[in-house]
């Protein structure tokens, strides 16, 4: 009967949200692929269409006019569809902000095409992080209204099939919920992904014949391996490219604080109107130095390019970057943090290759830039190893690999840098809770019979944020206190006390209830 009841409660309702939200997610996510390829395709005939006819620049300049103020006024009443969609899901599943699945989901889709038509350098990784966010709330508000708690377990499936179908990575999709999203190990976390990335990739694999389009993100071609003598090369590539790291980090700091800041009393309608128009000067002078950047990864390990050239790649595409991301434009920032440690790499190649026979090194330091570039700035060594094997072509080359990323985290550890997910989740935040005092509450909540916390360890359940478990009682009348080394597992009738801090104390009592049921 217990395992019956540990299969009914948890094992079933995992596996049933997981491969429904993996399913869709990977529909919808593939269909999403398919546009946005056409979109970017359309954008780069449009650029080179004004670049031989600068008359019709005057007109791109309305066009680029109407589009601000169209994205200013949906921003104003849908906040959630502004920025990274990726730091956008981080915050909705750790239980920071709410998620409104159906506009969230048809927002993001329409709006980032439209970045992309307009030739900013967001990607569409971190939309489809979103939508596939949006997609596993949608399942449970649809199928399971009376079972809330289920929802951030679902939501977490759905963001790591969105990874998944995006890249083409779903070892490094499950990775995104332990080392990014919740930042910490539980089983539930790690089966609600397992189903949904399943699912999502079947599901992509199966579609992707009848969209036209590619699973993978990238073919790299066949790269050296290096030997254990060889190894000075990670070395250096992982330094070089924290210490870029962590300039790119504070640089991103530095625009942050002049656009809150300096330009608070700007209208929205202004800065995403200079965001755009720098964007269309740029791409007025080279494709490289807008859209998501996946081009650029694609032309810069098959050519090389010169150094000035590449100082200006980098320059360019880190202010547009961060401008339009800082502004909230919808897009995601993995695909143009690649594409810039695609750029950085290729400087180090080219001065690799004063060295006798350094040509032969270009691909691979490329690869192993790109891979401590992922894993300095969003701070996920972990993801970004399992990145490079899946998506990059480095299983023959696994320890340097290691050694790049290591190195790389390591440096921004040092500078004591936080990863640009963070930075953006925590600048969303300053902003939603500015003028408000946080609640600090301690009290006892009882578990009622058929709660959803029952049968479930402490550690998996997802309780709001900032909520801590402080000790558990198996009965409202005993005073023996479950010690840590003790089944932790919780029972029908345990008095749990809580302490916890809150923006929203409605929301954060109604959440509670959800997981341990109704209270006197």
């Amino acid at each position: 009967m217990k395992y019956w009841n540990y299969i009914k409660n948890l094992l079933l309702p995992v596996a049933i949200f997981g491969s429904l939200s993996g399913i869709l997610t990977g529909a919808v996510i593939s269909l999403y692929r398919f546009c946005a390829s056409h979109v970017i395709h359309l954008s780069g005939g449009i650029y080179a269409h004004l670049r031989a006819h600068p008359l019709w620049i005057i007109a791109a300049v309305g066009v680029i006019a109407l589009a601000a103020l169209l994205y200013s006024r949906v921003y104003r009443h849908l906040p959630n569809l502004q920025g990274g969609g990726i730091p956008t899901s981080i915050a909705a599943l750790r239980g920071l902000s709410p998620v409104r699945w159906i506009c969230d989901l048809l927002g993001v889709f329409i709006l980032s095409l439209g970045t992309f038509l307009l030739g900013v350098p967001l990607g569409n990784e971190g939309p489809s992080v979103q939508m596939g966010t949006a997609i596993g709330a949608g399942c449970v508000r649809t199928m399971a209204k009376k079972h809330r708690a289920w929802n951030r377990y679902s939501m977490t499936g759905g963001a790591c099939a969105g990874f998944a179908a995006a890249t083409g990575a779903p070892i490094s999709g499950i990775l995104f919920a332990l080392e990014d999203a919740h930042r910490r190990l539980s089983p539930m976390i790690i089966m609600a992904a397992f189903f949904s990335v399943v699912f999502s990739s079947v599901t992509c694999t199966l579609l992707a014949p009848v969209f036209g389009i590619d699973t993978a993100l990238f073919f790299v071609p066949s790269l050296p391996v290096l030997t254990p003598g060889q190894m000075w090369l990670p070395a250096l590539t992982g330094l070089a490219v924290g210490l870029f790291a962590v300039l790119f980090l504070k640089y991103y700091e530095r625009i942050r604080r002049f656009i809150k800041k300096t330009l608070r009393d700007i209208p929205l309608f202004c800065k995403l109107f200079a965001t755009l128009l720098l964007t269309l000067g740029a791409g007025l002078l080279a494709d490289d130095f807008i859209s998501t950047g996946h081009h650029l990864i694609v032309h810069l390990l098959d050519t090389r390019l010169p150094l000035l050239l590449l100082i200006a790649i980098i320059l360019i595409r880190a202010t547009l970057t961060l401008l339009a991301n800082t502004s909230g434009m919808t897009g995601g920032l993995f695909l143009p943090i690649m594409a810039l440690g695609a750029a950085f790499s290729a400087i180090l190649a080219e001065l690799a290759s004063v060295i006798p026979g350094g040509e032969a090194y270009h691909s691979i330091i490329l690869t192993l830039g790109i891979t401590a570039c992922i894993s300095g700035m969003m701070k996920t060594p972990i993801t970004a190893i399992a990145f490079a094997v899946e998506a990059l072509g480095c299983h023959e080359n696994i320890i340097p690999v290691i050694i790049a990323a290591a190195l790389s985290f390591t440096v921004t550890e040092i500078f004591r840098v936080e990863s640009i997910n963070e930075r953006v989740v925590e600048s969303r935040l300053e902003s939603q809770r500015r003028g408000i005092t946080p609640q600090v509450v301690e009290r006892e909540v009882t578990v009622s019979p058929q709660a959803f916390a029952i049968g479930k360890q402490v550690r998996d359940i997802f309780w709001p944020n900032n909520l801590f478990v402080l000790s558990i009682r198996h009965s409202a009348d005993s005073t023996a206190i479950v010690s840590e080394s003790e089944d932790r597992s919780i029972r029908t009738g345990d008095v749990l006390r809580v302490r916890y801090t809150t923006y929203n104390p409605a929301a954060t009592e109604a959440e509670l209830e959800a997981i341990v049921g109704e209270q006197q």
